[in-house]
């Protein structure tokens, strides 16, 4: 081993199905996405959206944990 405590081979490779969704994509108007924090996402077509979106999920979100909510 090159280095103490990695394995020798790669680590999380791809799988088949990976690959092949990267490289040909499912037709779809969003082009952004915010995490809700929650293991879930909302997703959105305009930068607009978007922002609104990172605003109530993001921001928000963080704000309440700094305030201990």
């Amino acid at each position: 081993y090159r280095v103490r405590g990695l394995p020798p081979g790669p680590i999380c490779s791809p799988g088949v199905a990976s690959l092949a969704a990267a490289a040909r994509p499912a037709n779809s108007p969003y082009l952004y996405f915010v995490s809700r924090n929650d293991g879930s996402h909302v997703f959105s077509e305009t930068l607009a959206e978007h922002n609104r979106n990172v605003d109530r999920w993001q921001r928000q979100y963080f704000r309440e944990r700094r305030a201990g909510r």
